[in-house]
């Protein structure tokens, strides 16, 4: 459905927002097309917008009209505007699908929408250890209500290792990163709370704020200045006021930025002082590349003022369902007692096999960061050298590239078109509060090498066509739902 018109734009403001039409590339109609494209998906045209009448938009421009009705037919085609009785012309983004769904167990398909390694080699063994010691459990009932006593004693040891001094009973067992992430969310939000986020962020974290009632609330991410978050956080919570925070300290989801020591304790102080209980994940933290470790974000601060959750699904392997939180040991019981309202127990063999791989974690690390640095390596060659044009900085960590897209290309456009292909992408505007980033794609560098290029052979394949496409032949298909 077409969102709801929420302002106009003259003729004279879009004129000057276009800048002379005689510098535009391409023919002419091309152009202005890409040029209000542009506006579109970088916010300064949000959904929405009414687009000025065609005669009044070529006189402002000196075009012809039918320079402006091609543009907008263009535009209608690509699907950034749609024609609405009463309203006239009016800006909107095209969406690839009507939600981002689970990643696919089809082998034929290519899923460079998701960051999920393949599992670590110690998993198995592990696992194995564990059927070992199941029968020492199999006697009792079963449930472990937050958490095996030796898995929370083993994850708030490398807590304290990392710079983080823990004891077991601040530490709560969850079924992944993102069910502690729900856990925090549904305890301690109000309907109608705000919850700051880092913009662009982590789809699923916008999904749970949103499944517990509260608003997200954007401060923006730079990746060449990921300090400048200090600031940003800074004016947006004295703004807003909001309730809760959630960060990624550690090689944000998408954007890669990492903050410095020095930043992360400037930042996690502003919250504090400011009454702001910050949700700091780390599923991430530990995936340096580059350089090395850098403490908790927790660190130096009350442990009332942060819940960190974290997870082994990106360290050794998503279908091992462990997660946690650690805060406070008070926080952290009324936590608790919110999760033994939803289940009872996390899988007992899980927490069995994930014991011993945190135990063994920094080998495990050791071999993931390894690699990941050659499969970085791959994509990052492999984009330079079939879409030169775009731009793929080189994260220091983390899972995928942030991909800034020419001038005139849409994300939504490529994930629609790549979908029959067999290739699954992630368009932008998921990692956003409110259609931004159609202008970027994330490309997560977690498929082995040789698929790696197929992957990006076909993205360029798809690139290639839709610039191709003469206006009229019609919007991509819509998939109905990314996978």
């Amino acid at each position: 459905m077409p969102p709801r018109v929420s302002q106009s734009t003259s003729a004279h403001e879009l004129a000057a927002l276009i800048g002379p039409v005689e510098a535009l590339p391409g023919p002419r109609y091309a152009g202005l097309a890409r040029r209000v494209r542009e506006l579109v998906t970088g916010g300064t045209l949000p959904p929405g917008s009414r687009l000025p009448a065609e005669r009044e938009l070529a006189a402002a421009l000196g075009a012809s009209r039918v320079t402006v009705a091609s543009a907008y037919r263009r535009l209608r085609d690509d699907g950034f505007a749609v024609t609405r009785h009463g309203s006239g012309t009016v800006t909107e983004l095209p969406r690839a699908g009507a939600g981002w769904g689970p990643p696919t167990t089809d082998p034929t398909v290519l899923d460079l929408g998701h960051a999920a390694p393949e599992a670590a080699a110690q998993l198995l063994p592990a696992y194995e250890q564990a059927l070992a010691r199941l029968p020492a459990h199999a006697a009792q009932h079963g449930y472990a209500s937050t958490g095996l006593p030796e898995l929370r004693a083993a994850i708030a040891e490398r807590f304290t290792a990392r710079g983080l001094p823990t004891d077991a009973d601040q530490v709560v067992v969850t079924a992944g990163t993102g069910d502690a992430t729900a856990v925090v969310l549904d305890a301690l939000l109000q309907p109608g709370d705000r919850v700051l986020v880092e913009h662009p962020t982590y789809p699923g974290a916008i999904g749970l704020v949103t499944a517990a009632g509260g608003r997200c609330v954007p401060a923006p991410v730079d990746a060449a200045d990921p300090d400048a978050l200090v600031e940003s956080v800074h004016l947006v919570a004295r703004q807003s006021n909001p309730r809760l925070a959630f960060l990624m300290p550690d090689f944000s989801n998408p954007t890669g930025a990492r903050l410095s020591a020095a930043g992360r304790r400037r930042l996690g102080a502003t919250l504090w002082q400011q009454g702001v209980l910050t949700v700091a994940d780390e599923v991430t933290a530990e995936l340096h590349l580059d350089d090395g470790p850098l403490p908790p974000f927790a660190a130096g601060l009350p442990d009332a003022a942060t819940v960190t959750v974290g997870g082994l699904s990106k360290a050794v392997w998503g279908g091992l369902r462990i997660g946690w939180l650690r805060t406070d040991a008070a926080l952290a019981g009324r936590l608790g007692a919110a999760l033994n309202r939803r289940q009872l127990s996390v899988g007992v063999l899980d927490q069995l096999a994930a014991t011993t791989v945190i135990r063994q974690l920094d080998a495990v690390l050791e071999q993931r960061r390894e690699t990941l640095r050659q499969r970085r390596a791959v994509l990052l060659e492999e984009l330079a050298r079939r879409l030169p044009d775009w731009s793929a900085p080189c994260p220091g960590g983390g899972l995928s590239v942030w991909c800034r897209l020419p001038p005139g290309s849409s994300s939504a456009a490529l994930a629609a078109a790549a979908a029959p292909r067999g290739l699954v992408l992630a368009e932008g505007s998921l990692f956003g509060t409110g259609e931004a980033f159609d202008d970027h794609l994330r490309l997560p560098f977690t498929l082995p090498p040789e698929q790696l290029r197929a992957a990006v052979g076909l993205l360029a394949q798809v690139d290639t066509e839709l610039r191709e496409r003469p206006s009229g032949a019609g919007r991509p298909a819509r998939a109905a739902t990314v996978v």
